[in-house]
C-alpha cells in the first residue's frame, strides 16, 4: 500500500466519517485503537479474512478515521483522534462511552 490517501482534516465528512464507523468490525478497530497506540496490521486479530481487514481499513482511511504509515514491508495504523476531536468535537467521546454490544471484537495477536 503506497501513496495511502489520508484526508486532511478540512476534507473530513461527517457522513463519511459516521458511514465507516457504522459497520461493527470498523467500530472494534476503533476501540482496539482508542488506546492511542500505532498497531502493526499483523498484530490485529479480526474475525475475517486478510482481504476483508484491508478493505475495511481502508474505508477507516479514507474517511479520515485512522491513519496508516509504510515501512519496508510493515504496515502500521493509528487513530486519528486529535485530528477527530478538532473535526468534530466530542464524536470521538461520545462513540467511545457508549460501546455498543454489537462491535465485533479485534484484539492483538
Amino acid at each position: 500500500m503506497r501513496n495511502a490517501d489520508h484526508p486532511g482534516v478540512s476534507e473530513m465528512k461527517l457522513a463519511k466519517v459516521l458511514s465507516a464507523l457504522a459497520d461493527p468490525l470498523r467500530l472494534g478497530v476503533v476501540y482496539l485503537l482508542a488506546d492511542g497506540e500505532e498497531r502493526q496490521w499483523g498484530e490485529l486479530d479480526a474475525p475475517v479474512s486478510k482481504s476483508t481487514l484491508s478493505h475495511h481499513m481502508k474505508t477507516l482511511r479514507s474517511a479520515g478515521v485512522t491513519r496508516t504509515r509504510d515501512e519496508g514491508t510493515r504496515c502500521y495504523v493509528r487513530l486519528r483522534a486529535d485530528d477527530l476531536e478538532e473535526c468534530f468535537p466530542g464524536l470521538l467521546a461520545a462513540l467511545l462511552s457508549a460501546a455498543p454490544a454489537d462491535a465485533t471484537p479485534v484484539g492483538l495477536k
